[in-house]
């Protein structure tokens, strides 16, 4: 590519929600989820515009508020519990290259309201690494408490318990014998508009990682979730 990539942020936020219900502008600290998902990628050095795809008309009325582009609301059956996220990425890529009013996207970051503590330097840390070429896919992860060659198994049907994973033959007395183990985030996912469009899962091709604090990456599912990112945000601004 002669030019300089196009990079866009893409914020997808459906509705509904099960776990925390109408938890993308619940407020969090005096503003809405949202919201912090959109400061973030305003506040990048790498990020063009950044974009909301929602079916909520609610939602898309807190976006624009807080600066983002709804230049839709997406369709019924990309937003429900059952549907395939990848598939919403694609109708936002497809959309993009239907018009002339923004530049092409060839890299999208996406950046889920769930992960609220992540911040603009890890967001461009990412998007860096992606731009070294080497990778199909850039994620964040957070290292695990747990390692699933170690201490996590699964129960057959005869009741039998069995290590997850078996790949290691000789016994290891302790976890930290074992290599890290990482846990994926929800906190950014940086990848090729034209490979999205091509591969169905992105764990299909070159995964790199950054590494970030285990706090940066929580993930809200629940209202316990919603209450340690509200502790973990006090103690932010403390500091």
């Amino acid at each position: 590519m002669d030019r300089k990539p196009v990079i866009h942020a893409w914020i997808f936020a459906r509705g509904g929600s099960k776990g925390l219900p109408g938890k993308n502008i619940r407020p969090l600290r005096g503003k809405p989820l949202i919201a912090y998902a959109i400061e973030t990628a305003q506040k990048s050095r790498l990020i063009k515009d950044v974009f909301v795809s929602t079916d909520s008309p609610d939602i898309a009325a807190v976006a624009e508020q807080y600066g983002a582009i709804v230049p839709f609301l997406r369709p019924a059956e990309l937003a429900s519990d059952t549907a395939n996220e990848r598939m919403a990425w694609r109708h936002a890529i497809e959309w993009m290259r239907s018009q002339d009013q923004f530049a092409p996207m060839d890299i999208m970051v996406s950046l889920p309201t769930t992960a609220p503590l992540r911040t603009p330097d890890e967001v461009d840390e990412a998007i860096e690494l992606y731009l070294k070429g080497e990778a199909d896919t850039v994620i964040a992860v957070s290292k695990s408490a747990r390692h699933p060659a170690f201490n996590m198994v699964y129960v057959d049907k005869d009741k039998y318990a069995k290590v997850i994973l078996g790949q290691y033959e000789e016994w290891v007395p302790n976890r930290q014998a074992y290599p890290p183990a990482y846990d994926i985030t929800t906190a950014v996912y940086v990848s090729g508009a034209d490979y999205i469009m091509e591969q169905d899962s992105y764990l299909k091709g070159r995964v790199q990682a950054i590494v970030i604090p285990e706090d940066h990456g929580i993930d809200i599912d629940t209202l316990l979730d919603f209450q340690q990112a509200e502790l973990l945000l006090a103690e932010r601004v403390k500091r």
